[in-house]
This record gives C-alpha cells, structure tokens and sequence, in this order.
C-alpha cells in the first residue's frame, strides 16, 4: 500500500499514540523509523506516568492518559502498573507546597492522601528518616518500563489495528501532493496521505530545518543511572523529592511557591537542573536521575556525549540523603536527550497537509495519550464523528 489517511515520521510516544488515535478510528496509517526502532527520549526516561506534576492542560491530557494506558493494558501489557506516585518533602517549605497541592488536587476530584512523616516512613520503610518532613501520594498514577513500552505498543498498532510499520527508513522529503502529502525515503521508496504528520524529537536538521532552526526550540541532555537489581528492597511507584516539588510545574502554580527560598546544599544541584527520582523496575533495580543542560536547536553539538561524573555524583550524593538502599550499585549509566520550548509544545502547520509537532520536554510520557488524542481531532477533525 502506497496511499495512507495518515502518515506519522517518528515512532517515539508522540507520533505513535497519534497513530494510535488515528488506527482506532479506522483511518490507514503509515508509522515511519528512521532507525531499526525508538531509541531517543521515549526510551531514556524514568517511565513515570505522573499527571500530578504538571500544570494548566497538561494536568487534563495527563488523566485521560492514564486511561488510555489502563484500557490499552486490559487487552495488551505495556507494562503499566498502577502503583501511584509519592512527593516527599525534606523541609517546611516543601512541606507546605504538598498541602497546596493536595488541596488543589482534592477540588479537581483526583484521589490523593497526604501522609504525616510516620506514614510516610511506616509506608515506605527504606526512606532516610532525617529527610522526610512528609509526603502526598497520588494512588491512580502509573509506572511503565521505558525500554519496553514503546516496542509493545507499536507491535499492539500493528497486530490490532492494521498499522503499517516501517523501520530503518530515513524521510529525506516531506512535499505537498494534489491529494495531500507525500513522502520520499533514503531508498527512494515514496509514499502518499491526505495528512503528514512529522514527530521527529529532538531531530531538527533533517526535515524542514528552517521552521526548527528558528524557534525556540531547545534541546536537554539528562543524566541517568540505574543500579543492579535489588528484589530485596521494596520501594514501588514513582518517587519523587524535594527537588521535584521545586522543579514541577503543579507546584509552581500554589500559592507558597513565589516566596520558596533555596537552602544553601541545593545551591550546586540547581546549577545543573538535578532533582531526585526514584522508580524500580520489574527486576528490582531502580532508575535514579536526573540532571538538565540545555542547548538551542541549532547548537546541539554544544550538549556532548559524555557522562559527566561530577553530575552523577552530585545525584547519587543527594540520593544517598534519601534513601538507605545503596544507590552506588549502579549497573549502567546514560544520558538522554529531549526537545522543548520556552512555550508548552511546537506545533507548526508546514501547510494544510504537513504538520509538525515536537518539543514535548519531559513530559511526554505522562500526556502524549491524551494530548495525541484531541491533536488528531485537529489533523484529521471528521474522526470526532465517527
């Protein structure tokens, strides 16, 4: 088949829950890898589907994405599981910034229970007593292995839905067609819809470089580590620190947060945009991150490729303070790298045929169900009917 309702280039979580939405409605889709599969951001994260975190709309597409995942893990295992989610807040500041968000949370009508420092630690016994101040715990949340969702979802596309599939497959044209849009690949092989939609990451030199080259597109590196498996600790969900209550957008909108001050151990831990996360894996290891620098689009070659050991000590130094397993155990380390903007997302209409949309930061993971389903409705708006 040449001819397609909808062709997405880039098979990361935004331009395959787009085909997603778009297959389940009955539209012919083509998803196009420029590698043998998803190697980018998609896959270097924690695997936190955190809606709790995120602000304004986001908050909205973060809860229709934990229904989506949940409906999708009922017929297919993506891996999710609901295990929830949990602040711990190490001083008064932070403290009070979990009770404004509990009870914003509480008047949105999503579950959540704030824990006292003995239920926190009564709960999560493996905590460093002398960090915790208290806690507030979403239960709906989920957790998911990064390195193994996006290749289950794409083959659940592909084997329910009738998703055309094409890895190692570069686009090195994207034009306007008289029915729409066409593509070419590095092979020559072309390819028409009536729609082309290009999620491409952080990727901003091969497609259209003008339009990524001068926005605001910038692009993190993040560090990441994961240590050996430890079945023997317990520490479920996703687990999130001081420095995440500082960082999130959730708590940037309570009413304490303008008059937050900065201890002075946090001083050389903002410098390269750390906070603490924690999230255990199936085998037993944990995920610990992560760290931030920053780079415009069209100076990416600024953001190098090496593991900054300075940056991982600082991380594990402050991990140590909250946890008593030993975070030192680490098996593997990486770094990561994901596309924003100084706005909420780039989204660029090319024409009315060829669309961009890119520049998700980090929190792909958590909205891209929802967002992906009302964007299609944009791209393609009869779907709303049927």
């Amino acid at each position: 088949m040449k001819d397609f309702d909808l062709i997405v280039v880039g098979s990361g979580v935004m331009g395959t829950f787009h085909a997603y939405h778009a297959a389940r409605l009955g539209r012919r889709v083509l998803l196009v890898e420029k590698d043998a599969k998803p190697v980018q951001a998609t896959v270097r994260n924690f695997g936190q589907v955190v809606p709790s975190g995120l602000g304004g709309r986001w908050f909205g597409y973060g809860r229709r994405s934990l229904e989506i995942y949940r409906s999708i893990q009922q017929e297919y295992d993506l891996t999710a599981r609901q295990n929830g989610s949990v602040y711990i807040a190490s001083d008064d500041e932070e403290w009070q910034l979990l009770n404004e968000l509990y009870d914003r949370r509480r008047a949105e009508d999503y579950p959540c229970e704030l824990l006292s420092k003995a239920q926190a630690l009564a709960k999560y016994p493996v905590l460093q007593s002398d960090y915790v101040r208290g806690a507030l715990f979403f239960p709906e949340e989920l957790s998911v292995e990064p390195d193994q969702l996006i290749y289950r979802l794409i083959r659940y596309l592909v084997e329910k839905y009738n998703v055309t599939y094409l890895t190692n497959a570069p686009v090195i044209d994207c034009h306007i067609t008289a029915g729409g849009a066409g593509i070419t690949l590095a092979d020559k092989r072309t390819f028409q819809a009536r729609k082309v939609l290009i999620c491409n990451g952080s990727e901003s030199r091969l497609l259209f470089p003008d339009v990524l080259l001068n926005s605001d597109l910038v692009v993190s590196k993040l560090q990441m580590m994961q240590t050996v498996p430890m079945p023997q600790v317990s520490l479920p969900g996703n687990i999130l620190t001081g420095l995440s209550i500082r960082r999130y957008e959730s708590f940037t909108e309570c009413p304490s947060y303008a008059q937050l001050s900065t201890p002075d151990h946090y001083t050389e831990l903002n410098k390269w945009g750390i906070h603490i996360l924690f999230k255990q894996a199936l085998d037993g290891s944990f995920i610990i991150g992560d760290s931030h620098e920053y780079a415009p689009a069209a100076q990416t070659e600024d953001l190098d490729f090496q593991i900054r050991d300075h940056i991982n000590q600082l991380i594990l130094t402050e991990a140590q303070r909250i946890v008593q397993f030993p975070v030192n155990a680490i098996q593997k380390t990486w770094a990561g790298f994901y596309a924003q903007t100084k706005g909420e997302i780039l989204e660029h209409d090319v024409s009315d045929t060829i669309h961009i949309i890119t520049g998700i930061g980090g929190k792909g993971m958590t909205s891209c169900a929802g967002y992906a389903e009302q964007s299609i409705r944009r791209l393609l708006p009869e779907l709303h009917t049927v």
